[in-house]
């Protein structure tokens, strides 16, 4: 059990100073919409849940350089 060897489990706290932050100042939501929300649409609203972009890998970066090459005078 970790309660009784001392070691400590717990969670990092909550960043409600920076998540209302986000939502009451730069979204400027009221805080009625504000409370509302649930953590997944504020996640959402933030940008927080988008996809990840695709990055091309360095072979792919080759082959779209050998078949657009740039121009040189």
């Amino acid at each position: 059990m970790r309660a009784a060897s001392g070691a400590s489990g717990a969670a990092p706290a909550f960043p409600w100073e920076a998540v209302l932050h986000a939502g009451l100042c730069r979204m400027r939501l009221s805080a009625r919409d504000f409370w509302a929300m649930t953590p997944r649409e504020l996640g959402f609203a933030l940008g927080l849940l988008r996809p990840s972009a695709v990055v091309p890998g360095r072979g792919a970066l080759t082959a779209l350089m050998q078949a657009f090459p740039d121009e040189m005078e």
